[in-house]
């Protein structure tokens, strides 16, 4: 069974391996999966924003033929007074933030909302949002940005700010609870075109079969350590490691301890598949 108390979320602190290590790793880049290791989080791959102060970030995920299709995905760093009063410069792109150490306040509408570890906002394409770092504190968040598919007679999402801690996590069937999944997003709710949610595996745990289906996943290990079947490879992941999964590649894991397995996921959800070619 899961164990939900003392959640722990892992955030890179960047700086350089020493001269003494090695320089094998784990990173890989294939046709069907990318693992971007904890390690790889330096100082010399950061990278800066127009409009946002006293911030760096990581791009672990991007558009690009061969790697990630359909989303971004930042590991944002916002200094004690930093931030963006104009944080989206694409008005179609929709995005969701997850805090993992630290505190923002996200204004939306004129509305202040206070985001702490465990944090999850669902931001609509043109809603004029702000962030600020208003703590004593650096914050640390992810920042998953996509296109949004608008679909005629469906009207866009409205914002949503949430907490992790404030929600069960709902076990998938005959798993005894070892495996579950915090939803954010009511999963029938089909104005959404893109889930994050956080997924739980206790130690021992497995998600027992190649799951191969047409979701791309972007996939954050908040923390544990696992082994990660992706395509004919095992792959051995564990907290600050980032995993990219296309379409199709099928994808298993067992969970290794001592303590609970927990990423974040992203996936593209509820709209048809685009006819007549890729990126038309």
């Amino acid at each position: 069974m899961l164990k939900t108390a003392n959640r722990t979320y892992y955030a890179p602190r960047g700086g350089l391996p020493p001269q003494s290590d090695l320089i094998s790793d784990r990173a890989v880049f294939t046709e069907a999966y990318a693992v971007i290791p904890k390690r790889e989080f330096s100082d010399i791959v950061t990278s800066f924003l127009p409009h946002w102060e006293k911030t760096r970030l990581w791009v672990i995920a991007r558009p690009l033929s061969g790697f990630a299709e359909t989303f971004s995905q930042y590991v944002m760093e916002v200094q004690p007074g930093g931030g963006s009063d104009r944080p989206e410069s694409d008005k179609g792109a929709e995005g969701v933030l997850f805090v993992v150490e630290g505190e923002v306040t996200v204004t939306i509408a004129g509305v202040a909302h206070r985001l702490t570890p465990g944090g999850y906002a669902y931001l609509p394409p043109a809603s004029g949002w702000t962030l600020r770092n208003e703590g004593g504190e650096t914050a640390r968040f992810h920042w998953i940005r996509k296109a949004y598919e608008a679909v005629e007679g469906l009207d866009a999402p409205e914002p949503l700010f949430l907490n992790e801690n404030d929600i069960a996590p709902s076990p998938m069937p005959d798993t005894e609870g070892g495996w579950a999944t915090t939803r954010f997003v009511d999963p029938a709710d089909l104005r959404h075109d893109m889930h994050v949610t956080v997924v739980t595996l206790a130690p021992g745990a497995v998600i027992p079969f190649p799951e191969t289906h047409v979701m791309e996943h972007g996939l954050y290990v908040l923390e544990g350590k696992a082994v990660y079947r992706l395509n004919q490879d095992w792959v051995e992941v564990q907290a600050g490691d980032f995993m990219w999964l296309r379409a199709f590649c099928p994808q298993a894991c067992y969970a290794g301890g001592p303590g609970n397995f927990r990423y974040l996921l992203y996936k593209d959800v509820n709209r048809h598949a685009k006819l007549g070619g890729f990126g038309k």
